[in-house]
């Protein structure tokens, strides 16, 4: 039966009810004795409140395990009242945390004191797999004829209290996981591919409980920065501004954009207004931010006028007055642009084209060899080995070039085990 023929159906509730939020004491105890009276592995999914608010904290975690039901968990409530989440982590003992896309909650689980003791990840799955779409969505109809709800999946999941469609919401994303995770490991032991997800498991958990590198010049992630790139008095008073943004937006829990869009930045950067009435011109400086998206979400965005309406235009005029009078030496430097002075190699094909030819033809050698093996394993070429460890490998020319000496290079690179195991004397035959 192929896809257009299934029957899909719409998941509309957990099948064990809709669950109330926990958010105190005596709740929490018994959601502890719950789960850690019952067995198995442990369905686990977070929401946070991205594009509304400044920080990135879970403001929602849902638990499942068989025999446990499902809990849903306010995590700011119960920190509030000093909870130990240590409590969590003896509760679920050496359970495998089953997750989709396990990348953007494992950092908020960490940061929280939670602890997963093993992994399985949906996504990875999926994709190991070789799904072409990997969304939960997609995976779950895939698996089991199911399609679940998107309507709340950008919602300010900061609001309480949480109405009960929202709560539906949050349980259906842990409702199928366990039964999704019995299926998906029975196709990877199949295609030979189990070893495989349980190398990229422990490497994704690994990788979660490191903390991102702060960026040296963040102000340079403004959205179309590069049509600014040769105006330095552009760029100051684009660092001024995001600079005065992200304070403010800090201090106000509430998204960056919410209070000045990039696209303001850009205007102003490209307009210097070196007075008021120049300034005024600028309605984008002078008007609070609206968003619509002819949904339920505008009506979240408007609960934050009033931060909105506390930050005052004169504060963007300040800032665009002292960039525009910083003398030249202070002004941002443009970027290197010399694509060969980084520790990485360039992406930019053209330039290897162009400059190294020779580098150009072996990365293309290497880039048709993984194909192969892509096409071989049905698995995708960024899950055979990443683009940036395949362009380091042909751009460096000190590689050892011997199958042992590419071995221990991509493991040095952050490839897996298996991946150095599969690629390593073909690529060493490829590049010599």
């Amino acid at each position: 039966m192929t896809y257009q023929e299934k029957h899909v159906r719409l998941l509309k509730e957990p099948a064990g009810g809709v669950p109330d939020l926990i958010d105190t004491r005596a709740e929490y105890d018994d959601f502890l004795q719950r789960f850690s009276s019952a067995s198995g592995p442990i369905a686990v999914d977070a929401e946070r409140a991205s594009g509304y608010r400044y920080s990135q904290q879970d403001w929602l975690i849902q638990f499942k395990r068989e025999g446990a039901g499902i809990a849903l968990i306010d995590p700011v409530a119960l920190s509030e009242q000093e909870m130990d989440w240590q409590d969590v982590n003896e509760a679920f003992g050496d359970a495998v945390w089953i997750m989709h896309d396990s990348s953007q909650d494992l950092p908020g689980y960490f940061d929280l004191g939670l602890k997963p003791a093993g992994l399985f990840d949906t996504e990875r799955a999926a994709r190991l797999l070789g799904q072409v779409r990997f969304g939960l969505a997609a995976v779950t109809e895939r698996y089991l004829d199911l399609t679940l709800a998107k309507e709340h999946s950008a919602a300010d999941w900061s609001y309480r209290p949480l109405d009960r469609d929202m709560r539906i919401y949050a349980a259906l994303d842990v409702e199928v996981l366990i039964e999704l995770e019995g299926l998906m490991k029975k196709d990877l032991k199949k295609a030979g591919k189990w070893d495989w997800a349980q190398e990229d498991f422990i490497y994704l958990l690994n990788k979660g409980k490191q903390a991102k590198p702060l960026k040296e010049e963040p102000w340079r992630g403004i959205s179309h920065i590069n049509v600014i790139d040769r105006d330095l008095r552009g760029l100051a008073i684009a660092r001024a501004l995001w600079t005065v943004r992200d304070r403010l937006a800090q201090d106000n829990d509430i998204a960056p954009h919410l209070l000045l869009q990039d696209s303001a930045i850009i205007e102003a950067a490209q307009r210097k207004p070196h007075n008021s009435q120049e300034f005024r011109r600028i309605r984008s400086l002078n008007q609070r931010v609206r968003v619509h998206k002819g949904d339920e979400r505008d009506k979240m965005f408007e609960r934050y006028a009033p931060i909105q309406r506390k930050v005052k235009p004169q504060v963007w005029k300040e800032a665009i007055f002292q960039a525009l009078s910083l003398p030249y030496d202070q002004l941002p430097k443009r970027r290197n642009e010399n694509p060969e002075t980084g520790e990485n190699a360039p992406k930019s094909l053209k330039y290897w084209r162009i400059h190294h030819p020779d580098r150009y033809e072996l990365l293309q050698s290497v880039r048709k060899f993984i194909t192969q093996v892509s096409e071989d394993t049905s698995t995708p070429t960024d899950i055979i080995l990443k683009p940036k460890i395949v362009r380091n490998l042909c751009w460096h020319t000190d590689v050892d070039k011997t199958p042992a000496g590419i071995h221990a290079y991509l493991l040095k690179q952050g490839a897996r085990a298996w991946q150095a195991d599969l690629l390593s004397e073909s690529l060493s035959s490829v590049i010599m």
